[in-house]
């Protein structure tokens, strides 16, 4: 069975994941650097590793035993998202479960149980056709969004809602119910902007603040003017082929480098040509993935691939917008390219829950799929 399904297995894909791990490596190399310290590197290696066995454990077993265990998983992850309220805070945060060796981050295995549990309540049902039946999707939508939220994490919170279009639009939802939804997550802003805290909300001011001229300035608005100069700094070449045009160090500094702001390392280190060569190699594999949602021919599998790809894309574009000031600063790291151990093995989950999909894209015996 692993032989015959051995040829089906999408190496674009995976060609595509090994890039963006190495133009990750490189930027967090570079961070290094910078800082004169550090073992990120290393670890990220470690991480790396792990996450690739990890994916092709994902590949070997079939995506559809997943189907029936989508909603225990799904509640299981919300319990750990309660967990993390009765665990000290980090830094005024509540993100991690401590397991001995690394820190658990339930709300990034949340996205993956989240877009399981919805494509199985999605798949052979109507009633998301009908006004009433789109109020079960949004609360399974609104559950872990509120509990990220008060963790706090703004950026992983605000993923959900992207997901939830992108599937309910797959699943055949009439465009003046997508309409509802949009209108329902507008209603909920005020909402989200109560449960936000002062730090939460100054990242969002200072998108609306940020000045590229005169005084620093400071707080959050130091670190969008950081970032926006590493990638000034890097010109169109990068320190790699042109040098380091500063001198001070000073202006090297970017907290979070490593992790939020890697985009910005690998810009400074391979300059403009670099980053635009990571956003062609990210935009192949979401149009590598929308082709094998295309394909999948049964309603669950093009569901839950289509959920994936929304949610490394949104991840995406989120992400690199922070870093020159179209999106606020959020605690959100880059797919594939970002330090962070619990990241990179749920983004490695996803990608081989997605690969699993390409290689088994047929009907089930006796299946009805969703309508369009």
């Amino acid at each position: 069975m692993i032989h015959s399904g051995f040829h089906r297995i999408p190496w674009s894909i995976l060609c595509c994941i090994l890039i963006l791990m190495g133009c990750g490596l490189a930027g967090i190399a570079r961070g290094d650097e910078l800082a004169g310290q550090g073992q990120y590197f290393q670890r990220q290696c470690i991480w790396i590793f792990v996450s690739l066995l990890a994916l092709c454990g994902t590949m070997l077993v079939p995506y559809r035993n997943l189907r029936g265990i989508s909603y225990p998983l799904f509640l299981g992850t919300l319990l750990f998202l309660v967990a993390v309220f009765f665990i000290p805070a980090v830094n005024g945060s509540r993100r991690w479960i401590p397991l001995g060796f690394f820190k658990f981050q339930p709300s990034e295995l949340a996205k993956i149980t989240y877009i399981l549990a919805l494509a199985h309540y999605l798949m052979y049902r109507n009633n998301y056709r009908r006004i009433p039946g789109l109020i079960v999707p949004f609360i399974l939508t609104c559950i872990p969004v509120f509990l990220i939220l008060r963790e706090p994490d703004l950026g992983t919170s605000l993923l959900f809602f992207p997901i939830l279009f992108a599937m309910l639009f797959s699943a055949g939802a009439r465009p003046r119910h997508l309409v509802a939804v949009v209108l329902l997550g507008i209603c909920t802003l005020p909402l989200l902007w109560l449960e936000m805290n002062p730090e939460q909300k100054s990242r969002i001011v200072a998108l609306f603040t940020q000045q590229d001229g005169g005084e620093l300035p400071k707080g959050d608005g130091y670190h969008l003017y950081q970032s926006k100069q590493m990638l000034a700094l890097g010109g169109v070449w990068g320190s790699e082929i042109a040098g380091m045009p500063v001198d001070d160090p000073a202006a090297y500094h970017l907290p979070a480098g490593r992790t939020d702001f890697i985009f910005c390392l690998v810009g400074e280190r391979f300059g403009i040509v670099g980053c635009l060569f990571a956003l062609l190699v990210f935009s192949f594999l979401f149009i590598r993935g929308l082709q094998i949602a295309t394909a999948t021919r049964e309603p669950f599998g093009r569901l839950v691939a289509v959920g994936i790809v929304t949610l490394l894309a949104s991840q995406t574009i989120i992400n690199t917008g922070m870093t020159v000031g179209l999106m606020p600063i959020t605690g959100m790291t880059l797919p594939l390219m970002s330090y962070g151990g619990t990241s990179m093995l749920s983004t490695c989950l996803a990608l081989g829950l997605l690969m699993n999909i390409c290689m088994h894209p047929g009907y089930e015996m006796n299946a009805e799929p969703f309508r369009f």
